[in-house]
C-alpha cells in the first residue's frame, strides 16, 4: 500500500492523496487495517474536498481543505471537527467524526479528518422518487430541517466544552461592518473592481438601524440552506446537517433567518436547490417560524431582521467566489451563477424591508 491513488476524474490532480501515509496514520489511530479501496470523490459544495473510501471492511469519508487552501483553511477544518466531536451524543443530526489529523504532517500542509458516511441524499443535487412524487414529503423535509437547527440552537454550548468556540459578545453588532469589510477585501482579486449590488447600502443601513437589543448566545451552523443538509431516502427526516465550516457561537436565530432567506420557495433558494424548487409543496416562512417555536423558547419577534441579515451575509459570501472567478481562481460559470444569487438575495432583503 504505497504511493497515491487517483480518482481519474476531471479534478484528479487535486483529489490524489498519499494513500500509504493515510493508511499508516489510520493504523496509529487503531482503525481496522487493510488496503484502501474505492476512493471516490463526493460532490457538493465549493470549499472543502471530500473523498469516500473503504478500508478493513468499513467505509469512511475523508474531508480536507480545497485545492487552493486559504491561510485559514486548516484552522477552519480543525474547528469543524472539534464541533462535530462535541455534538456526538446530542440529538443534533450531524456527521460522526472517526479520527482527526490536526498537525498537517500526514498530508503535508493539510489538516483533515475522517467521518462516517451519511446514508442520505442532498436535495441541492438530487430528489429521489419518493420525495419528488409527494408534496407532503417535501413539505415535511423543510420542517425537519427547521427542527434540526432549532435543536442545535437549544444546546448548552458551555456544557459541551465550547465556551471558547466563538466570541458571542458583540456578535450582532459586528455583523454588518465585518461583512462589509470582507466585501471590500475582494478588491484584492485581479480584475474585480468592487461590488455592483444595487441594494447594498440600503440593506446594510437598515440592519444597523434595526438591530435587536437582546438575544441569547448558542451554537450556530452558519450556512444551513437545504443544499447543506442531507435527508433520509425512506422519508422526509433530516439525516444530517453538513458543511459546518461557518459554525460558531453566536445568535442561532440567524440560522432560522438563513432557512427562510434560502427557501427553495423563493427565487434565490430556487437557484440553490432547483429540483426541490421545481417540485414545490414547501412551507411558507410563517409555517417555518411556527415550527421552530415548537422546539425553542427564543423570542422570534425580530425574525425579519435575521432573515434580512442572512440574505446580506450569504450574498456577500457568494460574491467572494464571483470575485475569485474574475481573477481566474474559480470557474467563471460558477462565479456568474453565484453573483446572480447574490443580487437576488439582496433584492429579497430589500423587499422584506419594504
Amino acid at each position: 500500500m504505497t504511493g497515491s491513488i487517483d480518482t481519474r476524474s476531471e479534478a484528479s490532480e487535486w483529489q490524489a492523496i498519499d494513500v500509504g501515509a493515510v493508511g499508516t496514520w489510520m493504523d496509529s489511530e487503531g482503525l481496522p487495517p487493510g488496503e484502501i479501496t474505492g476512493l471516490t470523490p463526493i460532490g457538493g459544495g465549493t470549499q472543502n474536498i471530500m473523498l469516500r473510501f473503504t478500508r478493513g471492511g468499513r467505509d469512511y469519508v475523508l474531508r480536507r481543505p480545497p485545492k487552493h487552501p486559504r491561510p485559514v483553511s486548516n484552522n477552519v477544518l480543525r474547528r469543524e471537527a472539534r464541533l462535530l466531536e462535541a455534538l456526538s451524543g446530542t440529538d443534533v443530526r450531524a456527521p460522526r467524526v472517526v479520527a482527526v489529523s490536526a498537525d498537517e504532517t500526514v498530508l503535508p500542509g493539510l489538516a483533515f479528518y475522517l467521518m462516517d458516511p451519511i446514508d442520505g441524499f442532498n436535495p441541492g443535487t438530487d430528489l429521489p422518487e419518493l420525495h419528488a412524487g409527494d408534496a407532503a414529503v417535501r413539505h415535511a423535509m423543510s420542517l425537519s430541517a427547521v427542527e434540526g437547527i432549532a435543536r442545535l440552537g437549544a444546546l448548552d454550548h458551555t456544557a459541551l466544552g465550547l465556551a471558547d468556540f466563538g466570541k458571542p459578545e458583540g456578535f450582532l453588532e459586528r455583523q454588518v461592518p465585518r461583512w462589509l469589510h470582507e466585501l471590500d477585501g475582494y478588491r484584492a482579486n485581479e480584475g474585480y473592481i468592487g461590488p455592483n449590488i444595487p441594494e447594498l447600502e440600503r440593506v446594510s443601513s437598515w440592519l444597523e438601524a434595526n438591530r435587536p437589543e437582546r438575544w441569547r448566545p448558542g451554537i450556530m451552523h452558519g450556512d444551513c440552506h437545504l443544499a447543506n443538509m442531507m435527508f433520509r431516502f425512506d422519508g422526509p427526516e433530516l439525516a444530517a446537517m453538513v458543511d459546518w465550516e461557518m459554525s460558531t457561537i453566536g445568535d442561532p436565530l440567524l440560522d432560522l433567518g438563513w432557512q427562510i432567506a434560502t427557501s427553495p420557495a423563493g427565487t434565490a433558494g430556487a437557484a440553490v436547490s432547483p429540483k426541490l424548487a421545481a417540485a414545490g409543496g414547501l412551507p411558507t416562512s410563517s409555517e417555518m417560524i411556527e415550527h421552530y417555536a415548537r422546539f425553542s423558547d427564543r423570542d422570534l419577534s425580530s425574525i425579519t431582521w435575521y432573515t434580512v441579515l442572512a440574505g446580506f451575509k450569504l450574498g456577500i459570501i457568494l460574491e467572494g467566489t464571483y470575485a475569485r472567478a474574475i481573477a481566474g481562481k474559480a470557474p467563471k460559470a460558477t462565479g456568474d451563477h453565484l453573483h446572480g444569487i447574490t443580487l437576488q438575495l439582496f433584492a429579497d432583503a430589500a423587499a422584506l424591508i419594504d
